[in-house]
């Protein structure tokens, strides 16, 4: 299979013709987390013409009514809360035409034992209410991370992960980890219907759209950078000089959706875990500059004598800032603490940088990849686009 680069989904998506008939659907995708990172990616690819599997109907749901920036994509949302196994089993259920769920969505605890708990509990009313009801369910894509091989954020540098680059046969840590919970509720979930299939997958930090995402480490950074210069100062580089010198990757939100759909349809890449990510490296040193340039603000870069400095705490009386800024430049209506992941930025930038293979997927089949430095572009792009930001 050769559409991830013949679609050129990354580069210039296709739009359905408003004047063609209605598609006699193939396959039925069911998304749960439609607004979040991926899940707004899925959303755009799966309706395409040319994309694996279809044509695809496409059912997304999400906690939260239906934004405005999700708003043109032709599918059927619902609005669920997942963690109420009633709320589950009343939305969901009558959707018997469903033939592959993706699960991308997840909350966000204090502890890494209250992530297990809210996160199997939520991925379990799901395959609860979905492999019985759905007689024509054939695979189950469930995304995770590269937690999975680092530990949990609260122990990041406290736990032996395991020594990079990461290849998914590496085992288990023996640290608490929510991924590995939601494995094994699926590996028991699939087992309840014969020929259900499954595939993981494990992005690292992901660059993408979305306002709702807890983990969105780009769009974080251009509101930073957009209150820099809103306040006159120099966009300092908040990580450590481990992350500013070092070699990093990313996972392009797209790439990560593409890579769902193929293994959804591939044989081959039926019932395993792969980890996603483009294919280059970068250094933030240099992506500094390329915010710095996008966003017009004095390029602070990394100050050794101050060290590694907390977003969480620069950033916690800055709500009226953004305030005033969404007004000025008349922006979608955001509340800071929605599009600011502060802690991510913390925790990504503040330790050393980590590094995956992708031989895995290539061995299989799968050979799409991204240019790190236009992905970045192309999302902030696509940010001013929807006017989340300047």
């Amino acid at each position: 299979m050769s559409w991830w680069w013949e679609g050129a989904v990354g580069v210039a998506k296709k739009k359905l013709d408003e004047n063609e008939a209605p598609p006699k659907y193939q396959s039925a995708a069911l998304i749960i987390g439609i607004t979040g990172i991926v899940g707004n990616s899925l959303a755009e690819i799966l309706p395409l013409s040319d994309t694996p599997g279809g044509p695809w109907k496409v059912y997304g749901v999400a906690r939260r009514p239906r934004p405005d920036w999700n708003a043109d994509h032709p599918i059927e949302y619902i609005q669920c809360d997942i963690s109420d196994p009633e709320q589950t089993i009343n939305k969901l259920s009558n959707l018997n035409d469903v033939t592959h769920l993706f699960y991308v969505t997840w909350a966000n605890k204090e502890t890494e034992k209250e992530n297990s708990e809210i996160n199997g509990k939520m991925f379990k009313n799901v395959l609860d209410v979905v492999i019985p009801n759905c007689g024509k369910l054939q695979h189950v894509s469930l995304q995770t991370g590269r937690k999975h091989y680092l530990g949990p954020y609260e122990l990041y540098g406290k736990v032996a992960g395991h020594d990079p680059p990461f290849h998914e046969e590496l085992p288990r840590l023996d640290a608490p980890n929510f991924y590995y919970i939601l494995e094994d509720i699926l590996f028991e979930g699939v087992k309840l219907k014969e020929g259900l299939t499954w595939s993981v997958h494990r992005p690292g930090v992901i660059f993408g759209f979305s306002p709702y995402s807890m983990m969105n480490i780009l769009g974080t950074l251009c509101v930073y950078a957009t209150i820099c210069k809103h306040e006159g100062v120099p966009f300092k580089f908040p990580g450590t000089k481990e992350a500013w010198e070092n070699y990093s990757d990313s996972s392009d939100a797209d790439l990560i959706a593409e890579q769902h759909i193929w293994a959804a349809v591939e044989p081959y890449a039926k019932n395993e875990a792969f980890n996603i990510s483009n294919g280059d490296v970068f250094k933030w040193k240099h992506f500094w500059k390329v915010l710095s340039e996008q966003f017009e603000v004095d390029n602070g870069g990394f100050d050794e004598s101050a060290g590694k400095t907390s977003m969480v705490e620069t950033m916690k009386d800055k709500a009226a800032v953004w305030d005033e800024i969404v007004r000025e430049k008349g922006l979608v209506p955001t509340k800071l603490e929605d599009v600011g992941v502060w802690w991510f930025v913390d925790t990504i930038l503040g330790n050393e940088c980590q590094l995956d293979t992708m031989n895995k997927s290539k061995e299989h089949g799968f050979f799409g990849f991204r240019n790190s430095k236009s992905s970045l572009i192309s999302w902030i792009d696509k940010m001013r686009g929807y006017k989340i930001v300047p």
